[in-house]
């Protein structure tokens, strides 16, 4: 077993879905990312489309075991809540709600995020809520429907429904200061280094002094503070990452990437640092290939 990664430092996304595509066992996998890992900190997802297929009738067991895995670990979870939440198509609309008038359709979305958040507030091991995902984000992803009263009226209900824990809210991408409501208690950010669009690879303009101004006007402006919620860890190609070949893959995140990602993430000191990747890296290791995990570990446990 690996010694335990501090969560203060370090946590990790986990995607059931990102576990589906790579064809690999969720539990398994998150088991791995607990013991072997030895991550402590995770960002979950409560997937619309996942725990109210059909109106009104709700399915959590699968949010259920990841939470009580997490549990017994001794670990702390920041849950995801609403239409928009990473993976995609990023939102995650059951087709019964997308299909309905838009006002039905909000009411619909307020009344799930009620039901997530009353589950699971007396849990202890729920530290925190990030509300939506880039929720202003209109150009990538499928179903984007940006709605700023609406993503108030989410945040209204959070905070009455659960006063205790603070939200975390990446409003636009990764380089926009929230100066309009919501103003959430904690600011996250993406940083991406190498992309992939129509014109191919490319380096994103993100660099640490961008972010470290980003988190110190966020600091001295809003009183609040900024962290990373998604340090790319894993490629970002012209086709699935499940559909590449190993040579592809290290185009865009190879072992060596992998370590000045990560050099340059902790450059910002915004802390913490909620890794992207965690399902890949696992797939990678059991094909045979620890390159991938060995330059995450080394790089985080210095």
């Amino acid at each position: 077993m690996q010694s335990v990664i501090d969560p203060s430092q370090f946590g990790v996304s986990f995607s059931l879905k990102q576990c589906r595509n790579f064809n690999i066992n969720p539990a398994q996998t998150l088991d791995w990312l607990i013991s072997e890992a030895g991550f402590r900190r995770f960002r979950l997802m409560s997937y619309w489309n996942e725990h109210e297929k059909q109106p009104g009738k709700y399915d959590f067991s699968q949010l259920d075991w990841q939470i009580e895995r997490i549990a017994k670990a001794n670990g702390q979870i920041s849950l995801c809540l609403g239409a928009r939440q990473p993976r995609w198509p990023e939102n995650h609309w059951p087709d019964w709600a997308w299909q309905l008038p838009k006002a039905a359709r909000t009411s619909a979305l307020l009344a799930f995020i009620e039901k997530v958040v009353t589950r699971y507030r007396d849990n202890p091991v729920v530290i925190s809520y990030q509300l939506e995902n880039e929720a202003l984000l209109k150009a990538f992803g499928e179903r984007a429907e940006v709605d700023r009263a609406r993503l108030q009226t989410e945040y209204n209900l959070v905070k009455q429904l659960d006063p205790s824990r603070p939200i975390a809210m990446s409003t636009s991408t990764s380089w926009g200061i929230p100066v309009r409501q919501p103003i959430p208690d904690m600011v996250g950010f993406s940083y991406y280094r190498i992309i992939h669009g129509k014109h191919g690879y490319s380096r994103a303009f993100h660099t640490p002094l961008l972010h470290k101004t980003r988190k110190l006007l966020i600091s001295a402006l809003l009183q609040k503070s900024a962290f990373i919620h998604e340090l790319q860890l894993e490629p970002w190609g012209p086709t699935a990452i499940w559909k590449m070949s190993v040579s592809e893959q290290d185009r865009s995140m190879s072992p060596t990437i992998i370590k000045r990602n990560l050099e340059l993430a902790k450059s910002v000191k915004a802390y913490p640092i909620d890794l992207w990747g965690g399902e890949w890296w696992y797939w990678r290791y059991i094909q045979g290939d620890k390159d991938v995990w060995e330059a995450v570990h080394t790089a985080i446990c210095i």
